[in-house]
């Protein structure tokens, strides 16, 4: 059975070339604000779902906390686990699926880690793990593009050269979902990814999260955790809280 897009993808050093601007810095200054408005505990333990290299679990674990990260990539997991330490562990992990049960004060999806499956009963079994590893009153941080905004300014193809590759990237709109492809030429071979992504909308999120025994705290338009504006705002941040069910 072939590997999902995002298997292969994630996989790929070509992808955290094509998204290098996506650094640490931006990870520190959302996180920064994050713990500005939450304040967590210094004892949380926080679990950060689909972790990448670890960015947020790194710089979360330096402020102090017993961070988990989580990632279906082999590769990155193995990138990561080069920062452990006592209160810092990667671990390749399905989202779908659950970790550990009723004991994390925080979990954190970043950086649109979510909207990548066939089905919305996969989507929401993602929602339904990430509730159920919480503590009665932990907290979900759900970090995704608005896209409203992205629909409404899609550009169907595009040119970026990043050290020293080019990549020619093409978008188009599909069954309710964003679909890139990246094509591009490195060492003398062609490359082709895809990213295929859900355009969930706000009231799609409301939806699935309330399917899902979550109740919406609060939603933000960007990093600086400015108000939600459904044409302008470049993200969609969601703080939520366990339903009372």
């Amino acid at each position: 059975m072939p590997d999902k897009w995002y298997q292969s993808w994630f996989n790929s050093p070509y992808y955290h070339v094509l998204y290098s601007q996506h650094n640490d810095s931006e990870a520190e200054f959302f996180i920064d604000n994050l713990c500005s408005r939450f304040t967590p505990h210094p004892d949380a333990r926080i679990l950060d779902i689909a972790c990448g290299r670890g960015r947020h679990s790194i710089y979360l674990n330096k402020k102090g906390y017993d961070v988990t990260g989580i990632d279906l990539s082999h590769s990155n997991v193995i990138y990561a686990k080069r920062f452990e330490n006592e209160k810092l562990h990667f671990y390749e992990h399905d989202m779908r699926h659950l970790l550990y049960i009723n004991y994390f004060d925080v979990a954190l999806n970043l950086f649109t880690s979510f909207g990548y499956f066939e089905s919305e009963a996969d989507h929401i079994k993602a929602l339904e793990a990430f509730r159920k590893s919480l503590h009665p009153d932990g907290l979900l941080v759900l970090d995704y593009f608005n896209s409203s905004k992205i629909l409404s300014h899609l550009t169907s193809k595009a040119t970026k050269k990043i050290d020293g590759i080019t990549f020619h990237i093409t978008k188009r709109v599909e069954n309710g979902k964003i679909i890139k492809t990246i094509n591009f030429e490195d060492k003398g071979h062609a490359h082709e990814y895809k990213e295929e992504v859900v355009a969930f909308s706000l009231a799609d999120f409301q939806r699935l999260f309330k399917q899902s025994g979550f109740e919406v705290v609060h939603h933000y338009g960007d990093y600086s955790l400015s108000e939600y504006e459904e044409t302008t705002s470049d993200r969609l941040i969601f703080i939520c809280k366990k339903a009372d069910v």
